[in-house]
Formats: C-alpha cells, sequence, structure tokens
C-alpha cells in the first residue's frame, strides 16, 4: 500500500518492526492477555496497528524500562484501569455540564 496505512500486518512484520524474534511474540501473547492478534483463514496471526502498539509497549517496558514480565503486566493493567477512571470521568463531567444547561 503506498500511503495508506496497512490495516494487518504479519508477524514477521511486527517481529522486524520491534526488533524480537516471532517466537517472542508468540511468547507474548501468552504472557499478556491485551495482546491477542486474530488469525486469518490460513491460521496465520494477523496485527493490528492496535495490535502493534501493544507489542511496542511490551517491548519498551521489558527492554527499556526493564520490568520482569508480572511487573509489566502489572503496569499494563496500571495504566488500563487509569484510562478506564478518565474516560468515566469525561462521562460524568458531560453529563453534569447537560444538566446545568438544562437548569
Amino acid at each position: 500500500m503506498s500511503d495508506m496505512e496497512k490495516l494487518y500486518y504479519s508477524i514477521g512484520e511486527v517481529s522486524d518492526q520491534v526488533g524480537r524474534e516471532p517466537h517472542v511474540l508468540r511468547y507474548w501473547e501468552q504472557e499478556f492477555e491485551v495482546l491477542s492478534p486474530r488469525k486469518n483463514r490460513a491460521g496465520r496471526r494477523v496485527y493490528t496497528e492496535e495490535d502493534v502498539a501493544v507489542v511496542e509497549r511490551i517491548r519498551y517496558l521489558l527492554k527499556d524500562e526493564k520490568y520482569t514480565i508480572e511487573g509489566a503486566r502489572q503496569a499494563i493493567r496500571r495504566d488500563d484501569e487509569r484510562e478506564a477512571l478518565r474516560d468515566d470521568l469525561r462521562s460524568l463531567r458531560s453529563f453534569l455540564t447537560e444538566l446545568r444547561d438544562q437548569l
């Protein structure tokens, strides 16, 4: 695809992008719930942009930040919980703003 982003990436492409062997990515799938690329009809893994971002996040935590697998799992869980809390607060703010405007 020329200037357009690809919709799916192979495990080899993702592996090259993050500098880790394909078997490492398959291992991470077992260790991290957040990483679960779909498989195509041929049974090959296909990674979306979101999957690639998760792989890069895991690589960063393990390699750059020197987290253990369990530590990286906990860090990802904390980040996800914070994001969910932010979403809840945004919804609450929107609701309160609408309520105020109605009064």
